[in-house]
């Protein structure tokens, strides 16, 4: 006799399923299928944070663009249309650019957390490396995305920005003038970025995507650093235990972002950006968004030429250009850089203190990078640059080779149950 079929809400589900195993795949993914570490702490919601980042920044970025006009005589004006104008337009612009900022937040904490805890480490290394990818997707998505107000300070940091490429030899003229679509940045490379700064946003999806079927392949990190034995207390169900646990992050996340959307609108915004741009009136001091201060103050710490009998080999530009883009690459590398065997700083109690130095250092590159490239600033930038290099190449290194740990545990289960 062959089993009564589901009716309802449940049949519908199944029927699709069967067809299109959707709600397979969910469960698999974030159902009570997929197991994690039990030991996940707060610092494991930011990944989850950093989703809904961007899912807000893609909705308010599909609306937004339905009233932008990206061209240089129209874009300041249909900025300030959307403000004044469409209905509710200030508060979706209000969360759009205030967003960004606290969508890189959220991603440098995640990435610090996973600095802090070994994430990088095998058997994870295209794990991290893709997390990488989605930030430097992110990070061109948002220079991009900072020209499109066509401020001041969005037309000549766009201008600084994409000049510094000239110092490319051979190659750096032409990869300039293709950045900006002309010689100068105009309405050629305002229309591009417009259509870049729109594609980008679902690139970084279809990466997620990968650095999700990445994490469910190895498995998640967790606090100890040891690896997960299946089919023991040292796991749970991801659903209910970490679903909830993400919404409560969710929740408190939303309350910090109604914060400074409804109270400080413009707290991370440049007021210059609110004068139209002008190509004849240059701003005394031009600076990008914070989150890439630490990386600006880096590209301007270098400030002499490496030269042979009066040969001028690689000039100040160049080194700078270099760093910068260094800077970032390097990250990519960690996984084979740093020998150690254990992962988590738990048990590392000198990586633990040199992780503090390098969160102070890059604190200090992006004071640094804030101010104006003068006096004291130019020393602590140069200082900053200098501990930063230092940091991941050689004090990761002997730390992994050299350093004394501390005994692990023999199972997650084991401390958690104690």
């Amino acid at each position: 006799m062959a089993g009564k079929k589901n009716t309802g809400i449940k049949g519908i589900i199944d029927w699709i399923d069967d067809r299109l195993p959707i709600f397979t795949l969910m469960d698999e993914y974030v159902g009570p299928a997929y197991q994690t570490p039990r030991n996940l702490n707060y610092w494991w919601n930011f990944g989850s944070l950093a989703g809904f980042c961007l899912i807000v920044q893609i909705i308010t970025g599909i609306i937004l663009a339905m009233h932008y006009n990206p061209s240089a005589a129209g874009a300041f004006e249909s900025v300030e249309h959307i403000m004044r104008d469409v209905n509710y337009g200030w508060l979706m612009r209000y969360i759009h650019s205030n967003g960004s900022s606290l969508f890189f937040l959220v991603v440098y904490i995640h990435v610090f957390r996973g600095l802090y805890y070994g994430s990088y480490k095998a058997p994870r290394e295209l794990l991290w490396m893709l997390g990488l990818l989605i930030l430097v997707l992110m990070m061109a998505t948002a220079f991009m995305g900072y020209v499109l107000p066509w401020g001041q300070m969005s037309y000549w940091a766009a201008t600084v920005i994409t000049n510094f490429f000239t110092a490319i030899p051979g190659i750096g003229e032409w990869i300039v003038e293709w950045l900006r679509g002309s010689f100068a940045v105009d309405n050629s490379t305002l229309n591009r970025f417009f259509s870049l700064h729109y594609l980008f946003p679902f690139l970084i999806v279809g990466v997620v995507i990968l650095h999700i079927w990445a994490l469910h392949t190895k498995g998640s990190s967790n606090p100890t650093g040891i690896d997960v034995k299946k089919g023991t207390a040292d796991t749970i169900p991801f659903h209910p235990f970490y679903s909830i646990k993400d919404l409560f992050g969710i929740g408190v996340f939303i309350v910090v972002f109604a914060v400074f959307v409804f109270y400080f609108p413009n707290l991370m915004s440049h007021p210059d950006n609110y004068i139209q741009a002008n190509p004849m009136s240059t701003p005394p001091h031009i600076v990008p968004e914070w989150y890439f201060l630490p990386f600006y103050a880096i590209l301007r710490a270098f400030t002499m030429d490496i030269s042979v009998f009066g040969v001028t080999l690689i000039d100040a530009k160049l080194l700078g250009v270099l760093a910068m883009f260094g800077s970032i690459i390097l990250l990519f590398f960690l996984p084979w850089i740093d020998k150690s065997k254990v992962r988590s700083a738990t048990f590392r109690p000198l990586y633990r203190i040199f992780f503090w130095v390098i969160v102070a250092d890059l604190f200090l590159l992006g004071v640094a990078g804030a101010m104006p490239a003068e006096g004291l600033w130019i020393y602590l930038g140069q200082f900053g640059t200098a501990y930063y290099f230092l940091h991941f190449t050689v004090i990761l290194y002997l730390l992994g080779k050299y350093e004394k740990t501390r005994p692990l545990p023999t199972s997650i289960s084991e401390p958690v149950t104690k």
